[in-house]
Parts: C-alpha cells; structure tokens; sequence
C-alpha cells in the first residue's frame, strides 16, 4: 500500500502478438461419480415433480445447460475401481445390487450406463468414461467398449441393441482408471504395476478403435509422495499410447490462513508446469515428437477437514456426503482456479470440475424439492460462456501480500480470452485482497478500438454468504460501477475479494 492508504494500480498489456493457446472447449468439463447424491436425487429422481420419463431431473438438466459443462467424466472417481459396468446395463428391475467399497454405500445400479449416456443426449455433453483397471483390467475394458462403441453383429454389441439402444454410444475419451497412486484405491498398484497394465489396456482397446483419446493417471495430488517419479515412470511405460496424462487437484481453507487459501492457484499453476515438464522430460528420453497434454479431470474447493454434519451410517443408498456449502471467499478461490488452468491451456486440454451436482458441486437439490445454484456455479458458467477462443499472455505488474505457504503473492490474478472472429475479448480477474479495492488498468492499444460491453463482480460485503434452498439468489453477480474504456486503456477498480469478468466488444470504425 501507499503511504495515503490505498492500494497501488495493478496493470497489465493486451496483444494478439503474444497468446498461449486455444481454450479447448473439454476444459469446461465436470464429473458425475456414484457417490453420496451426486446420482440418486442429483441428477436423477424418478417421482420429482421435475423428472421426466426416464427419471432425470429436468430442473437440474436447465441447471446443467446454464453452467456450459461441455464434457462429464463418469463413473468415477473411487468408485470406478470396483465398478461392474454389466451390473448397470439391461432392465433395471434385473440389475443388482452391490456393495460399494470406495465410500462404503449400497449402490443399486438403478442409474446405469445408459441412463448416463441418456442423461448426456439430453444435455449436449460429451461423455469421458473411466474404466476400472483397480479389480479388473484389460479384458474388462475390452468389453465395455465393444458394448458400447461397436455398432452390432457381436455378443455384446448386440446385448446392447437388445437393451434399447440400437446406436453406438461412440465414446472418444476414455479414462484408464482413477487414483492409481493412492493407497485408499481399491486395487492400488506401484507406479511400475500401474503403467505395464495401462499400456497393456491402451493397446488392446486402440485394436478396437485406433482413434481413441486415452487418459493415464497422474499423481491424486502435487503433495502425494511419489508425484513426479510416478508420471515420469508410467509415461515411460505408455507414451506412445496415451493422449493426456492426468492430475487432481482440491483445495480447502486450512487453519484460518485465508491468506494462503486465496493464494491457492499459485500452487495449481505450479503443479501444472511441474508435469508439463516431466511429460516433456520423457519426451525428450524417449526421442519422441509426440506431446502429452494434460487433463485436470478433477479440481474444486472441497473442506476435507471438516466433520460431515449430516450423520451418515455405512451401506447407506445416498447418504449426504461431502455436501459443501460454498461462500463468497470460495466463488474467489474457485474463479482462481479456472483462471489458473486457462493460462495454461497450450497444454490443459481437458479439465472436470468435481462434482457437478450436491457433491461439492456448483449444483444442489433436495430430494422431492428445489433445485439451486451455488455461489462457484457464477465463475464457471461465465467462463464457458465467453472463455471461448484464444488465451492472450497476460504478464501482471501488480502490489502483492504476504502468504504463509506461497510467500509474497500478487493480488491479482488474471487471464484475458479473444475470440478472433469476432474481435471481442474477454477478461477474468480476481482481486485477492481482503479489505481493500485494487485499481486495475489494461493497455488493450494492441488490439485495435474496443468498447465496454459489462463488467460482472462475484463479491459480497460478507465474505461468508451463501446460497440455500430458503436463499437461493442470496449472491448472485452484479454490474460494477466506474470502469471505463478511453484511447485504448481501460480502467476499473475491482471489489475486495472478488472475482470479475470484463467483457469488450470491437468497435469498426
């Protein structure tokens, strides 16, 4: 801060010259796991006022379109590791049910592969199926891709047929398990274990389609034990045959160090370079010109710390599990984060935002009741909106604060997108600062005449607000008040912790 009290001007400087990379459109994906009641009186509830025919929440659906999610990994997440995908085809009344040991529930299997392909028709997503390489393997995955992708004449792609769906589901993207490094994962193996059976799977699933994009796993946490070591050693095993390579990433307020907790994108763009350069390590080893891509196929905000305060038994079907409320600081953290992965989107080609619906989810329901938006539904339903086209480098002078983990941090954090058609431009910022406005110029001289077109603010004068199902528009976005375009500069003084979008439109003379 100054000596007068206020904050200094953070800038920065437009210029099509200088760009990352196009914002693939997977980037705005999210995941649906069998897990407490992301499933079960999430997306789906046969005899809500809401549901349709086939049993899924039309409210939620609306929901689900308005938030832009282009992509949805399924069907796990934890519970992929034990996943039977025959238990969750064929008439519902015949499917079993099984015990669930990834988050000790009953499953029931009454939402099922294709309610999950249903359930992506109806909302123009693309589907990203996991296969369980935990207590299963290559002949497995073999299997459920014959079902689902061949078009007929075989066992099982006629058992599909026979199931009501006469076409191919013809799923691209194909995750090769989940978490393989964790010792909670069923079916955990060694880096070594793990890389010999997913390039075995990948190879025999591409003798079924060539084309395939797979996904390997990445380490479940940049502060895992063996993060590094275990991509270096699986990517030695399966470069040649994999697409992307994944990694997981949650943050939470931990201690009451707010501070650090706003700073929480310093260490997922530091997690995210640290792969690019072990992807590119071996790359280098192998004499390979092929470039692995990455996919953050599970990011968010979720408060592992806390005690659940719902009380929940084991073998439950849907009990309320990891049901978290969101404030306006997370909505700020959260908006970080998405910015972090577009500045990087030269090489985050795919990205889930986990979960999509009441686990830790932009999306919450009751069961038989309403259906409503959390305060991180706002930053990720712009971004997909008007995050489209190409990431500009945005290199940031601004006054920084001091951070127990990162150390000194800027307060803003910022990546702009242009949409070379159309010229318009697209800027996402965060003010980190707790207390103060932060002054904000951007020299846009480089991009020819532009005009205002909105400034939307996520900020609240309680840090702590909230949305619920009694206050559901408690937060919602608002139009800042000042900021200006004049001769190729714009100026504007973004909210205490707040997240903003600035939306320019080109003017022709």
């Amino acid at each position: 801060m100054s000596e007068s009290g206020t904050t200094p001007a953070a800038r920065f400087t437009l210029d099509p010259a200088f760009a990352i990379g196009d914002v693939h459109p997977r980037v705005y994906g999210s995941f649906v796991e069998h897990l407490g009641r992301c499933v079960y009186t999430g997306v789906y509830e046969p005899g809500h006022p809401a549901a349709d025919a086939d049993g899924l929440r039309q409210d939620v659906l609306e929901l689900v379109r308005e938030l832009g999610v282009t992509t949805v990994r399924y069907p796990g997440g934890n519970f992929v590791s034990g996943y039977r995908w025959e238990d969750s085809v064929g008439p519902r009344e015949e499917r079993p049910t099984r015990l669930d040991l990834a988050w000790r529930t009953t499953e029931t299997n009454e939402f099922g592969l294709r309610e999950f392909m249903d359930f992506c028709a109806k909302t123009g997503i693309e589907p990203m199926m996991a296969v369980n390489l935990g207590t299963r393997g290559v002949e497995d995955a073999l299997r459920l891709l014959e079902y689902a992708n061949h078009p007929d004449g075989t066992e099982l792609s006629d058992r599909r047929v026979a199931h009501g769906d006469k076409e191919p589901y013809g799923i691209k993207m194909w995750c090769l398990g989940n978490e393989m490094d964790g010792p909670w994962q069923i079916g955990h193996k060694t880096a070594e274990e793990y890389g010999r059976l997913a390039a075995e799977t990948a190879r025999a699933m591409r003798m079924i389609e060539p084309d395939l994009e797979l996904v390997a796993c990445g380490s479940s946490g940049s502060g895992i034990e063996t993060f590094a070591a275990w991509e270096a050693t699986v990517l030695e095993a399966t470069y040649d045959l994999v697409d992307h390579i994944s990694l997981h990433a949650y943050y939470e307020e931990i201690d009451g160090d707010r501070d650090s907790f706003l700073a929480s994108a310093v260490d997922l763009e530091h997690f995210i370079e640290a792969v690019v350069a072990t992807c590119d390590h071996v790359g280098a080893r192998l004499k390979s010109k092929k470039r692995i891509n990455l996919s953050c196929d599970e990011w968010n905000v979720w408060y592992q710390k806390r005690p659940n305060p719902h009380q929940v038994e084991d073998w439950q079907v849907a009990p309320r599990l990891l049901e978290d409320v969101y404030s306006v600081t997370d909505a700020v953290v959260f908006g970080s984060l998405l910015i972090a992965l577009l500045r990087h989107a030269d090489r985050v080609t795919a990205a889930s935002l986990a979960q999509l619906v009441n686990v830790i989810a932009p999306i919450m329901t009751e069961p038989g009741g309403p259906a409503w938006r959390q305060t991180t539904f706002y930053p990720f339903a712009q971004a997909s909106a008007y995050g489209r086209g190409r990431v500009l480098r945005v290199e940031v002078d601004s006054p920084t604060y001091p951070t127990a983990r990162f150390g000194d941090v800027p307060l803003l954090h910022a990546t702009a997108v242009t949409d070379e058609e159309t010229g318009a431009v697209t800027v996402f910022a965060v003010n980190r600062g707790q207390t103060r406005a932060l002054p904000l110029t951007i020299d846009l001289r480089g991009l020819g005449a532009h005009t205002l077109a909105e400034h939307l603010v996520l900020a609240d004068s309680d840090p702590e607000a909230t949305n619920t199902a009694d206050r559901p528009d408690r937060v919602t976005p608002h139009s800042a008040t000042g900021t200006t375009v004049s001769d190729g500069v714009l100026h504007a003084e973004l909210e205490p912790l707040s997240w903003n979008m600035i939306r320019l439109t080109s003017r022709q003379d």
